[in-house]
């Protein structure tokens, strides 16, 4: 299984998946410009991020996976689809939607990576955290994705933001994935993709599931990781 984090994030907030789902092969890398991996200043694009993905999976000698993506995660799960399908067994689409970026959409990414090429990663987290969770989500929560945002370089969060501009509508593609499991979780509280968005995804993907956490904003994995996992390992185990 390979789980594709959000922007501006990195791998541990898969860490309750990762340490629960026992018995699983389980692969959670940092996408270039986050976390540990390097940031070069290079242009991101949404191929970018699928091939190092490939790249990686091929080091590590793995053919299929089951992908699951949350957010700009699932954005790298829907090209990720495009060029390799034949190595994805099984879909979780988590707090992610289809469209590109409306002209709004784009303008604000635009502003957003002027002010962090101005101010740096405290510009990411002031945009960013206060749409992340609910009210009720506890301060540690907050304060430990505060922190990971701020460790995130300046070149990885422009490239992260100009790679979502660009991304190309992957709502034609959500109809050609008919005979791929595909579980769509969303949390009912998320202001950035609402539970309508996914309710959409799991109505075009033929097949799909839908499931909302209760009680979770936008990182469900996060805010309500048990649940979250409990979901997850229902549908790992359902593809045996």
């Amino acid at each position: 299984m390979l789980f594709i984090h959000g922007f501006p994030l990195d791998r541990t907030i898969w860490r309750h998946q990762l340490e629960s789902l026992t018995g699983q092969s389980l692969i959670a890398p940092d996408l270039r410009g986050m976390g540990q991996s390097d940031a070069p200043d290079l242009g991101y694009s949404m191929s970018t991020y699928a091939e190092d993905l490939v790249a990686l999976l091929d080091a590590l000698g793995v053919g299929q996976v089951v992908l699951c993506g949350l957010s700009l995660g699932g954005y790298v799960a829907f090209e990720f689809l495009r060029r390799w399908r034949a190595r994805v067994r099984g879909l979780i689409l988590m707090d992610t939607r289809p469209e590109a970026d409306s002209a709004e959409g784009r303008r604000a990414r635009d502003a957003l990576i002027g002010r962090v090429r101005e101010q740096g990663a405290i510009a990411a987290a002031e945009a960013m955290l206060p749409r992340f969770f609910t009210a009720q989500v506890s301060p540690e929560i907050i304060e430990q994705v505060r922190m990971m945002i701020l460790r995130t370089p300046v070149p990885g969060l422009v490239g992260a933001l100009s790679a979502m501009r660009e991304r190309p509508d992957s709502t034609p593609l959500l109809e050609t994935l008919i005979g791929l499991p595909t579980l769509v979780l969303v949390g009912a509280e998320d202001m950035i993709t609402p539970p309508a968005i996914a309710q959409g995804i799991a109505m075009a993907i033929p097949g799909a599931r839908l499931m909302e956490i209760p009680g979770a904003g936008h990182l469900p994995c996060v805010e309500q990781p048990v649940p979250t996992t409990r979901a997850i390992l229902k549908f790992l185990q359902s593809l045996v």
